[in-house]
Formats: C-alpha cells, structure tokens, sequence
C-alpha cells in the first residue's frame, strides 16, 4: 500500500516561509496526482493545493494562491509545498494525498485514496 510521509511543519511567525515535503516510500509517486490539505482545530478539512501526475497542472484555494506554491520532484519521488507570507490563518495540521484516478488533481478530500499522517504547521509571534 501507498505510504506517503510529509514533513517540514513547524513554529514560524507571520510573514515566515516553510517547505513541506510529501515523500513516498516502495511506490512511484509519477501515477499519482497528488494534494495538499489542512485541518485546523474545530474546522473541516480543507483543500490547499494539487498537483497532477505529470506537473503540468497545477490548483490552489484562494486563501493560498500567491503565498503558496507545489511543486514536484519525480526523480526524488517527492512532491513540495512551499509557502511564504505565512499567517496565523495558515496554522493547521498539514496532509498529503495521493491519487492515481482521473485527469486531473482533485481539490476535495473525499476523491483520495492514499493519506499521510501529517505535519503541524503553526504561525505565531
């Protein structure tokens, strides 16, 4: 089975930058569109950013869109989410997730297949 593991979380103050890091382990991550989401305390999973198996296609919530950025590296078998202008907002348990169906990466959680555990990310002075 997929297992994928991120990695990168941290304390930063707002206005700081974090790289997060979704690696996977015996599969090749190349078929998989990949996603980004968040959960904050008391709050829904949401939807961050996706990228498609090939990289060429690319989504983000419009919470994100210009802070954020995801990228992927298929040699290191590793996808990015790089985000700058952190804001207390942004603090949330950050996941990564996998899917080898479809055109294009979806935004809503329930279309994944293949979860990781997380990485907590917390913006504050």
């Amino acid at each position: 089975q997929l297992q994928l593991v991120e990695s990168g979380g941290g304390l930063v103050q707002p206005g700081g930058s974090l790289r997060l890091s979704c690696a996977a382990s015996k599969f090749d991550l190349n078929y998989y569109h990949i996603g980004w989401f968040r959960q904050a305390p008391g709050k829904e999973r949401e939807g961050v950013s996706c990228i498609n198996s090939s990289g060429v296609s690319t989504n983000y919530a419009d919470s994100v869109k210009g802070r954020f950025t995801i990228s992927r590296d298929n040699a290191k078998n590793t996808v990015y989410l790089q985000m700058n202008s952190l804001k207390p907002e942004d603090t949330a348990v950050y996941y990564c997730a996998a899917i080898s169906l479809g055109p294009m990466c979806p935004m809503t959680h329930e279309e994944y297949t293949y979860w990781g555990r997380g990485t907590q990310v917390s913006v504050s002075s």
